[in-house]
């Protein structure tokens, strides 16, 4: 099942304004009204771990593992927010998704704002579509000798994903537009294909990984490339299918 055992974080990155964990996928980043049974976040874990408030400065879907970054005062919480929302923020993902994709291309794609609550529904808040691009390429295929639906075999791309922007569940909803939904996916993917990973796999996850994360720090001006590995899950998957990217 969703490693969300009461264990340590694993620290990726940290110094005195910025610190990085690799999140596990079915963790929380902060509470949220749409999950009110979930009592344990990401923000209050790490922030009990080190001994010091930590600040959000983007978020992962609770079922994306991989890089997940935070910061450690409150003017950096405006510096790094300002840097993600001027795409100065370079992230890769890596997914397992259904079918052979392209050898890359890019999905532009406008995405409706997808809103959480009633109370924001009630707000009025828009939900005219917005600008939504990812870019991504192809690692690997596979054919496994399992009927889905009406396909005597079952296909699936190993693929990096680039977001250029960052529309709740683009990545997701991208997949899905183009017929390659990702593989887990409960809410836009395909439940033949999550049935056949739990049942010859024993996978329970959404088999999205936030892998990389590459900035220039703000204040040391360095640039930062920030790696998270792949949990005993999605390795083991990479292992079988004979995957080395």
């Amino acid at each position: 099942m969703e490693n969300t055992q009461q264990e340590p974080l694993e620290i990726l990155y940290r110094d005195e304004d910025l610190i990085a964990i690799n999140k596990p996928s079915g963790l929380l980043v902060h509470k949220s009204p749409i999950d009110k049974h979930e009592t344990r976040f990401a923000l209050q874990v790490l922030r009990d771990q080190i001994g010091q408030y930590v600040y959000p400065v983007h978020r992962l879907d609770k079922p994306t593992s991989g890089v997940l970054l935070f910061a450690l005062n409150r003017e950096m919480v405006t510096t790094m927010s300002q840097l993600f929302r001027d795409n100065q923020i370079d992230k890769e993902y890596i997914a397992i998704v259904r079918g052979y994709t392209q050898s890359e291309g890019l999905i532009s794609h406008p995405l409706k704002q997808m809103l959480d609550t009633k109370a924001q529904k009630e707000k009025g808040m828009s939900k005219e579509a917005q600008e939504a691009q990812t870019a991504f390429s192809c690692l690997a295929t596979i054919e496994l000798p399992y009927p889905v639906s009406r396909y005597p075999v079952a296909r699936y791309s190993l693929v990096k994903l680039r977001p250029k922007t960052g529309r709740k569940h683009q990545l997701r909803r991208h997949m899905k537009h183009i017929f390659h939904p990702i593989v887990g996916d409960t809410k836009h993917g395909r439940g033949e294909h999550n049935i056949l990973f739990r049942e010859k796999f024993d996978c329970h996850r959404l088999l999205l990984h936030a892998q990389k994360m590459d900035f220039v720090h703000p204040v040391s001006k360095k640039k930062l490339s920030i790696v998270a590995p792949f949990d005993q899950a999605f390795k083991g998957l990479l292992k079988k299918f004979d995957w080395h990217f």
